[in-house]
């Protein structure tokens, strides 16, 4: 619909849901538990908005699954550490909005990460809700809406669950 409007473009997909595109570089990876290409996909997605300028438009549509899909972890923390920590969260019971207040403070991409990279540039965020409530902050784990959570509350639901002796030190550190 938009053609030769949009001047570049990254999606990241589940395996199996890609599309021929022209001038939008496609992903596919793994849903729920993220892996190194969607890793990747984040990394590629966070490159993109950080090179939007003022007068730009950064468009995006946010849907289900979007927090396994882009997934970059934060400073200090490995994938195998995030991977860890959402298979334990998945298990225990935790509900999307703990697993995605603790995915939040793991990532360099969500919380408002991503809308953050894009300033000075506008952006414009089209959402597929697959969360009660539509709660904006918890779609894909807000990657381009601000994080009222804490890394307190994260660590909160690590510590409600039980799961403090089996999450990977990295991840105690940074949410302490």
């Amino acid at each position: 619909i938009l053609g030769n409007s949009i001047a570049a473009g990254v999606v990241s997909v589940k395996d199996g849901h890609t599309r021929p595109l022209s001038r939008i570089v496609q992903f596919e990876a793994s849903h729920p538990v993220p892996d190194e290409r969607g890793v990747a996909a984040a990394e590629k997605i966070l490159w993109l908005v950080s090179s939007a300028r003022e007068g730009d438009v950064v468009l995006a549509l946010l849907s289900g699954g979007a927090s396994a899909l882009c997934a970059l972890p934060a400073a200090g923390i490995s994938l195998a550490d995030k991977r860890r920590v959402t298979d334990l969260l998945l298990s225990c019971g935790a509900s999307i909005q703990e697993v995605n207040c603790v995915r939040k403070h793991l990532s360099a991409v969500k919380g408002g990460r991503l809308a953050a990279a894009a300033y000075p540039a506008r952006t414009v965020v089209i959402c597929v809700s697959d969360v009660v409530g539509d709660d904006l902050s918890v779609i894909g784990s807000g990657p381009f809406y601000p994080d009222s959570s804490t890394y307190g509350a994260a660590f909160g639901v690590i510590r409600r669950y039980g799961l403090d002796g089996r999450v990977p030190p990295p991840v105690l550190d940074l949410l302490r």
